[in-house]
């Protein structure tokens, strides 16, 4: 609801009610961080087929609502995680802070730039808190990789390189679904470049420009019921970008590479060179995004050193789902915002930012699905 007179910041209940929207990553991640929290409680599931809510509803001891409308009237529901597929999220969480709803929308926040500017305009209206789940701002070894780039830790930056290589639809069996839709939201930069700009604008700097070479390795995948679909979203990208650095020392120049259609893939790696070192943060597990991460210093011609998370950074609790922790992190960052009436961060604008840079990866329609295409776009 509204931060107005009668909800400010020292009215908020000791306990704020959150609704979970999505039974994938909203079941398997938001809710148990929810419960890990003190000052928050999930009160209610939505989800639009209501055998599957009553499953979860059952397994969780939970309401259920699968209409949108009866769990925005619900008074017992302050504040709304919504984890749906792409295309729905925008008209939800439209309707929702319209009904005064604070919100934790995972990304991308909507299909286009224009829409997630509409939210903003209306939480900023309503005064709700919006919160985007960009969580690896919430990892504790990234969390350390911007304290020591901040301190200048290997000096001015001078080239970015961000290989994002995973094999989770390198199989051509893999059911079609949502994913392989381009007007679904689907596609590896909806999937990794809404973080990958992201990373860049908080670590580095602003992204000014950029350019990108779009391939649809895999064409067509099978159907539940049989036969095969065309696809026509994206499991490639290799983009080259230009950021403006946080320290105002000039352009630097990045380059991304993404695809979820890289077998036996590096997974990710995020090097960063500047004048007096280089910082290298990386991962070859393709499942977790916490465990298996390591973060490397390099300074004036020394050997790269291996380095740990600062100890005020680190996770109190180490969960068997690495990605629940920095999930959690979010959770309880978004919360502190609905209690003080401070802005949110990330939040929308940060969304904004992320799904700029993506829209500017696809201002043309789509080719047919097996072609490549090339864009070059300043981001203004």
């Amino acid at each position: 609801m509204p931060l107005s007179a009668s909800n400010s910041p020292s009215n908020v209940p000791a306990q704020i009610g959150v609704a979970i929207a999505g039974l994938g990553f909203g079941e398997a991640v938001h809710l148990p961080a929810l419960h890990s929290l003190t000052d928050a409680q999930p009160v209610a599931l939505w989800h639009p087929r209501a055998e599957r809510l009553d499953q979860a509803c059952a397994q969780h001891g939970l309401k259920g609502y699968h209409h949108w409308d009866a769990l925005l009237a619900d008074p017992a529901v302050e504040a709304i995680v919504i984890a749906t597929p792409p295309q729905a999220r925008f008209d939800l969480a439209r309707r929702a802070l319209e009904a005064g709803k604070h919100l934790l929308l995972e990304k991308p926040v909507a299909l286009e730039a224009d829409q997630v500017a509409d939210l903003q305009r209306l939480a900023i209206r309503q005064g709700c808190s919006v919160a985007v789940d960009f969580e690896y701002r919430a990892v504790p070894l990234f969390m350390q990789a911007e304290r020591l780039l901040a301190a200048g830790a290997i000096g001015t930056p001078w080239l970015v390189k961000l290989d994002w290589l995973m094999s989770s639809r390198a199989n051509p069996e893999r059911p079609w679904t949502w994913y392989s839709s381009a007007e679904q939201g689907g596609g590896v930069i909806g999937a990794l470049g809404t973080h990958a700009f992201d990373m860049l604008a908080w670590l580095v700097g602003e992204i000014d420009q950029l350019q990108a070479l779009q391939h649809t390795a895999i064409a067509a995948r099978p159907l539940p019921g049989g036969g095969q679909a065309a696809v026509d979203a994206e499991d490639v990208a290799l983009i080259q970008a230009r950021l403006l650095s946080h320290g105002g020392t000039g352009p630097v120049p990045a380059q991304v590479s993404l695809a979820s259609v890289a077998r036996n893939g590096r997974g990710c790696w995020l090097e960063i060179y500047g004048s007096e070192g280089s910082l290298v943060l990386g991962s070859d597990n393709q499942k977790d995004y916490v465990h298996g991460f390591g973060l490397w210093l390099a300074q004036n011609g020394e050997a790269p050193r291996s380095l740990q998370a600062d100890a005020d950074l680190r996770f109190a609790t180490t969960w068997s789902d690495g990605r629940v922790a920095p999930v959690a992190r979010i959770q309880q960052w978004w919360i502190d915002s609905i209690r003080s009436g401070r802005p949110m961060l990330p939040g929308l604008s940060e969304g904004l930012r992320s799904q700029q840079a993506c829209d500017r990866c696809r201002l043309t329609p789509w080719d047919k699905p097996g072609t490549t295409r090339n864009r070059s776009n300043e981001i203004r």
